[in-house]
């Protein structure tokens, strides 16, 4: 147990983040970094804070678009007719006249690498006959795909004081895309598209130029500062990392590449140190270890939260010159408070940690259905799946509600947090009561293969 104390005062140091002071004391500055396969939070800063999400906010008017070409509503050859309101939006933007028509392939290509204003009006009008009613469709949408701090009010991200979202929601939108519309994704690794004899080019820097990095979408109005959202892939693990409040597009691109490559450089460390973790560690009854693991952690006082990834400070900021909406953005006179808008979550940079879970709180993105038909079950439902331990009861519980909302034959079950006495400290463990031990066992199996730790706990003990 020792080793694994001595593991994870090593892995602790390798989470530590420098950031910068010109990032700390920027009040627009957001930032967050996910496993995409499994939902675990490599980095965040501020991820709860209310932003603009500017441009970003395409990502949604596109989810909305390819889930009516899914659902048969619309079809890529169908042609979408420019509206005064449309054509009258600000840059950047494609410039179709009044009456005219676009295709809705087209129209993919001119949101994801134009952000084409005008388009997102397009799409909107001819999907909810107005761009308002189209507004609260993608807030609704927003919210049962899991963005609780997110509100739309038109399809394009041009400047609207209540067009709020957070650097974890945008990492949620963008995982959603993939994991619904996988179909889609290559639009969003092209780098140009032709229309009307003239080529644009992608905004996003870093597709074809930071290795794995195959999207996702940018974004900026004076507000805000520059955004990106990236989605990356190495060695068969995917990440989402989400940059808000950039100064400039160079910064913000070199930001975005510095927690890609940390994030990446991370996880192969971890993994590293995981393996040697479990040669040195002798192997105790699982239930006490997971409470001598809490105990032991708690013990570390590290601060938190702890964030992966590691580097040196932010290169020196250089002026570029972008393309058309980069290069000359909207200005709308506003900017965000230093604090949170009312409402927000607080931002928890420097909140002390009680204990560490090797998993983040956010749900993975489906749920499983477990079988369970083969497996020999008691008559009765006096077996109990334990899923951590954790020296605070907010976290035992928030563990209770990810694995719930994972495991669909957990529906039913009871939640339990029973706090039990570990040399003079108490640990609470999170605990699904009143299941069968065939649904015991073969829960656990499932997550044991998603590597989450969990144990079939007989009854009485």
């Amino acid at each position: 147990m020792r080793a694994f104390v001595l593991w994870m005062v090593g892995l602790s140091a390798l989470l530590s983040f420098a950031v910068t002071p010109a990032e700390a004391n920027n009040p627009r500055y957001a930032a967050f970094v996910v496993d995409e396969s499994t939902g675990e939070v490599l980095h965040a800063r501020r991820a709860d804070a209310q932003r603009y999400p500017a441009s970003l906010t395409k990502m949604m008017t596109l989810y909305l678009l390819f889930e009516a070409i899914e659902d048969g509503e619309v079809a890529l050859t169908d042609e979408m007719t420019v509206s005064r309101h449309a054509a009258d939006q600000e840059p950047s933007r494609l410039g179709i006249p009044v009456g005219d028509t676009i295709d809705a392939r087209t129209a993919i290509r001119a949101l994801v690498i134009r952000s084409a204003n005008d388009v997102a009006v397009v799409v909107a009008e001819h999907l909810a006959g107005t761009e308002r009613a189209f507004a609260t469709r993608m807030t609704e949408r927003a919210r049962e795909l899991g963005l609780t701090h997110t509100t739309f009010r038109n399809a394009s991200g041009l400047p609207d004081s209540r067009q709020t979202t957070t650097a974890r929601d945008i990492a949620r939108l963008a995982t959603a895309l993939r994991r619904d519309f996988p179909q889609y994704a290559s639009y969003f690794n092209e780098r140009s598209f032709v229309w009307d004899g003239r080529t644009y080019r992608s905004h996003n820097n870093l597709v074809g130029r930071v290795d794995g990095v195959d999207g996702l979408k940018t974004g900026y109005i004076r507000a805000s500062g520059f955004n990106i959202a990236v989605t990356a892939g190495r060695d068969g693990r995917r990440i989402v990392a989400v940059v808000m409040g950039g100064p400039t597009a160079a910064s913000r691109d070199a930001h975005a590449t510095q927690l890609v490559n940390a994030a990446f450089r991370s996880l192969r460390m971890r993994e590293t140190m995981l393996v040697a973790a479990a040669e040195l560690t002798p192997r105790l009854n699982p239930i006490r270890e997971q409470d001598a693991i809490a105990m032991e952690v708690a013990a570390l006082n590290l601060r938190g939260p702890t964030e992966q990834g590691s580097s040196a400070a932010l290169p020196a900021l250089r002026v570029v010159m972008a393309d058309d909406a980069e290069a000359n953005p909207v200005d709308d006179g506003a900017s965000l408070p230093a604090t949170p808008v009312t409402g927000s979550a607080p931002d928890t940079d420097g909140a002390e940690l009680e204990a560490i879970p090797l998993r983040d709180i956010d749900p993975p993105a489906e749920p499983v259905q477990v079988r369970t038909a083969a497996v020999e079950q008691s008559d009765a439902g006096d077996w109990a799946v334990q899923v951590g331990a954790y020296s605070a009861q907010a976290a035992a519980q928030a563990r209770l509600e990810t694995i719930r909302d994972l495991m669909t034959d957990l529906t039913s079950a009871r939640t339990a947090t029973p706090g039990v006495d570990s040399g003079g400290r108490v640990v609470y463990r999170a605990r699904f009561e009143g299941v069968t031990q065939g649904t015991a066992r073969s829960v656990c199996r499932l997550l044991a293969e998603r590597g989450e730790a969990c144990f079939a706990v007989a009854p009485g003990a």
